[in-house]
Formats: structure tokens, C-alpha cells, sequence
């Protein structure tokens, strides 16, 4: 079948069918409204294709997630971040050559101008960290303003930028929060390393990096890589589609992806499981308290609106906490209430039976933490390892050739043509 018929007041109509690489189907409804008058209602998008996209796909029933056709569990083991960035920029994997220009790139761009770290003076110490993060990559715009036009040139250059000076932006803000001087990059560091060392260094004494704890941080990072047309991304896509400069751009990506229904979910894990801590541990209490229509509570950091089986990030990350935590050996409360929290949820009838698995904002939050990463930076983190996908995505919407700006329509429900009364009769 190429067509799909509709009829309509009594009038039949022919729409064309897509099918994408991976036998996804879709009825394209381009011309709808043009030929019928009528248009589509889907609230929230779940059931409308927004775009075409040779980046990620997803299988939510499966549990499969791939980044330009290769398996994330194949990724995760074989490839570097900064490897996957490669590969999301520039849909094929690097060879050494290439990879190690992509890298020295990167890092030669750490810096940030003395200007805008003096940015960081107006902002108070309590200051949520993504109100800072977008906050100052917006303001990117403004020392880089020749390059808003943004030719593909522009456009890697700044990609480049944006990959390179995004850590130490979060690492500046985590430093004025606590009222430490701001350690400068360290570019003779890998990616991760670099950012480990301007987050927890001082000026003090010598600081010596993890190694485990930079393998882990990289891991985490390529795991949130990209992950299709999420709220974020799909927003990066709507932005882009006015022809706003990358920085503003990315900023409205990380300004979608703070809120607790998206990137702030991970944080909210570390709060529940402090409200557990609090009540006096009791695990299965709250378990079966999440099962109780007549409560509010939720058990966080469990299911997934897209995967309807174990999350494959998920998989990958648990390996990598357990390894994480044994290796550091830390004595954390949470961290012994989120292990028995899983175990509980695995185990229980309930949550099995509507695969409601510990997803990887459960386990993201636990290894941010056992790295002493602020609670409230959870959600940087998550914006540090998105950054590739969204750039990806804005890249590709600007070679899209049928590219246009993007103007959802709507189904006005409010009051027909209504008087106006004039002030002095409004009783």
C-alpha cells in the first residue's frame, strides 16, 4: 500500500505513505489542510512525525537505540564521547587521523574570553546552574557575532566551540557556587579528565584524576548522546527552523531540557530517595506506597514514555555503577537505598508487569552522585552529553532543502466574536 484513503464529507482522498530505513511507517498529511480544509489534533506529538532523520533511531518495544545505525552497546564499549560527537556530526565514524584533528580541535577551543567569565560576578551563588548554563551559551552570541550568519563553516567552527567551552562553563558555575576560584582548562587532559579536574581542583594542592571516575563520565556522556525527537531536541529543531544563530539555539535546548519532566528527572531521583532516607529508609514502604492510585507519589527514575522494555542505556549503566561504586567505595546512604529500592522494583509483580524498569536517569543520578556531582548540576551533566545530538539536529534542519519554519497549527476552543464593553459598563 502507497496510499492511504480518507474520506471526508463524502469525498475521498489519497495520502502518500513513507517508509523509513527501519520500516517505520508514516501517512504524510503535508497537504492536508490545503486540499480538505481539515488538519490534525495530536496533544503532546505522540503520534506525529515531525521530520525525517538519518541520526538516531529508536525501537521502544525492542529496546534498541542506535546512533547513525550503530547498536548504543557497541558504542558504549568500543568508542570515546568525543568519538561519538565525531560521528554525530559528521555521520561516519573517524579514522585516527581524523579523530585526533576532531580532538585538538576541541580542546584547543576550552577557553573561555576573560569577558565572559567576568559574567559569572553577576549571578548569585545560589543560582540554579542551568539558569547559569543558558544563561552565559547565549551570551555566546555576542563575542562571536560575525559568525551568526553561520555558513557551514561558521557553523562547524562554532559546533566545535560549543563542544569545547560547554564543560567549562558548567565547571565555572559549579566554582562560584561554592565560592572557589575558577580553575582554567587543562588541555594536555582528555575531555573528561579536563572537566573532573576544573570541578574539583583548587589552586591548593595537586589534583589527580580517577581514571575509572573519567571512564564512567564518558560512558555517561555517550549514553545521552541523542536520543530522537525528544522535548529538548524537538525544540533545538523548532528553534533552528527560524535560522537562530546556533548559541540561541542550544540555549532553548537546554532551557527545555531543565524541566523535572525531562532532564531534571535524574535530579528528582536523588530527592526521592532522600525523602526515603529521611522517613527512615523503609524501601518497601514507598514501593507500596507507588502502587496506591490515591497517593501522589511516584516512584522516580522508573519507566520510560518511549521504551516499553528494559531501557538498553539502562543495561549499560547499571554494569558500569556497580563497577563505579565498588571501585570508589563509598559509604552513602542513598546509594544503599537506591540498590535496594532496584532490587525491590525488580522483584515485584507490579512493576514487572508494566515493565516499569529502573530507567538510566535512576542510575545517572547515582553515579553523579557517588562522583560528587551537585544534586542541582545532575541536569547539566545531562545537557553536557546531549550537546552532540543537538547540534546534529539543528545541522541537519538546516540542509534539510525543504526546510521551513515551523508553525504548528491548533483547534481554538475559546468564545466566538465577543462585544467589547466599554470600562465604565463593566459593572
Amino acid at each position: 500500500m502507497t496510499k492511504a484513503k480518507l474520506n471526508l464529507d463524502g469525498k475521498d482522498y489519497e495520502l502518500p505513505i513513507v517508509v523509513g530505513s527501519e520500516e517505520e511507517k508514516a501517512i504524510d498529511v503535508t497537504s492536508l489542510r490545503a486540499d480538505t480544509g481539515y488538519i490534525t489534533l495530536d496533544s503532546g506529538y505522540m503520534n506525529t512525525g515531525a521530520c525525517q532523520s538519518d541520526i538516531t533511531f529508536i525501537d521502544g518495544e525492542k529496546g534498541i537505540l542506535r546512533y547513525r545505525g550503530i547498536p548504543i552497546e557497541v558504542l558504549a564499549e568500543k568508542s570515546s564521547f568525543l568519538e561519538v560527537s565525531y560521528l554525530l556530526f559528521y555521520k561516519k565514524l573517524p579514522t585516527k587521523a581524523e579523530l585526533d584533528a576532531f580532538t585538538a580541535r576541541v580542546m584547543r577551543h576550552t577557553m573561555l574570553h576573560e569577558d565572559i567569565k567576568a559574567q559569572f560576578d553577576g549571578f548569585p551563588r545560589d543560582a540554579h546552574p542551568m539558569a547559569t548554563l543558558a544563561s552565559v551559551v547565549c551570551s555566546l552570541s555576542a563575542f562571536y557575532q560575525s559568525e551568526s550568519a553561520e555558513n557551514d563553516l561558521f557553523f562547524d567552527r562554532n559546533s566545535i566551540r560549543l563542544l569545547a567551552k560547554l564543560p567549562t562553563i558548567a565547571a565555572f558555575a559549579y566554582k562560584k557556587s561554592i565560592g572557589q576560584p575558577m580553575i582554567y582548562p587543562n588541555n594536555s587532559l582528555s575531555y573528561c579528565e579536563n572537566f573532573l579536574s576544573m570541578m574539583f581542583s583548587t589552586p591548593a594542592e595537586k589534583f589527580h584524576v580517577i581514571p575509572e571516575m573519567a571512564e564512567a563520565l564518558d560512558l555517561l556522556l555517550i549514553l545521552h548522546a541523542d536520543h530522537e525527537q525528544n522535548c529538548s531536541t524537538s525544540t533545538v529543531r523548532m528553534v533552528r527552523s527560524s535560522m537562530a544563530n546556533l548559541w540561541a539555539t542550544i540555549t532553548a535546548g537546554i532551557c527545555a531540557l531543565w524541566g523535572p519532566r525531562h532532564g531534571g528527572a535524574n535530579e528528582e531521583v536523588i530527592d526521592m530517595l532522600g525523602q526515603i532516607h529521611a522517613d527512615g529508609g523503609d524501601v518497601k514502604k514507598y514501593v507500596e506506597l507507588a502502587k496506591k492510585k490515591d497517593t501522589s507519589f511516584r516512584l522516580m527514575g522508573f519507566g520510560h514514555r518511549v521504551y516499553k522494555n528494559f531501557d538498553p542505556r539502562a543495561k549499560i549503566i547499571k554494569s558500569a555503577c556497580d563497577r563505579l561504586l565498588s571501585k570508589l567505595k563509598i559509604n552513602d546512604p542513598l546509594l544503599g537505598i537506591a540498590k535496594e529500592l532496584e532490587e525491590a522494583a525488580l522483584k515485584d509483580d507490579y512493576f514487572v508487569e508494566r515493565k516499569l524498569y529502573p530507567n538510566v536517569d535512576f542510575y545517572s543520578g547515582i553515579m553523579y552522585r557517588a562522583m560528587g556531582i551537585p544534586t542541582r548540576a545532575f541536569t547539566v551533566m545531562f545537557a553536557l552529553g546531549r550537546l552532540p545530538g543537538w547540534i546534529a539536529h539543528a545541522k541537519e534542519y538546516t540542509h534539510e532543502p525543504k526546510s521551513k519554519i515551523n508553525r504548528p497549527r491548533q483547534i481554538y476552543t475559546g468564545p466566538t466574536v465577543s462585544e467589547y464593553v466599554p470600562i465604565e459598563k463593566r459593572g
